[in-house]
């Protein structure tokens, strides 16, 4: 009998496995993707490389998170070819929440740079951020205008 019973053990693992065999789960192969083409005419088309201005100018502030009460200096300056142009004629307005104060003119240097003073005397709140636009004008030989980038400061 133990001989059956082993013979039976034997034949049940087998028809068992072949059984977990069978109920696992069924393979697919997997789709082939698509193959893209580059035609060669697309390699001989070019994006034209952007030119740079002959003019630029930029504008920043000394500090950019002054006191309430505090002074904040402006820097500008203007170029053509990287080169600083003189005698150009720079306008600054400030932009507060409550609006806009336009401070004095300022004649660039021979680099290109003019500097504005600025007294907060509280004017804009805490926290909350001012942009200061610079525009020059009276270029020597050059464009009627060109504004520059925003400067900004915050009060703290």
């Amino acid at each position: 009998m133990s001989k059956f019973v082993k013979s039976f053990a034997s034949s049940f693992c087998i028809v068992f496995l072949l059984s977990l065999a069978a109920c696992g789960s069924a393979s697919s192969s997997a789709q082939q993707q698509a193959t893209v083409t580059v035609p060669p005419s697309f390699q001989s088309q070019t994006t034209p490389i952007p030119t740079t201005p002959p003019y630029l100018c930029g504008a920043w502030t000394e500090n950019n998170a002054p006191g309430a009460y505090g002074t904040v200096v402006i820097h500008a300056r203007l170029t053509k070819n990287i080169a600083g142009v003189a005698g150009a004629t720079a306008v600054a307005v400030v932009h507060f929440e409550d609006g806009d104060q336009t401070l004095d003119q300022q004649v660039s240097d021979d680099g290109g740079y003019v500097t504005f003073t600025l007294q907060l005397q509280g004017r804009q709140p805490t926290g909350v951020p001012a942009t200061i636009s610079v525009t020059f004008t009276g270029i020597p030989g050059g464009p009627r205008r060109v504004d520059c980038s925003q400067a900004f400061f915050t009060p703290q």
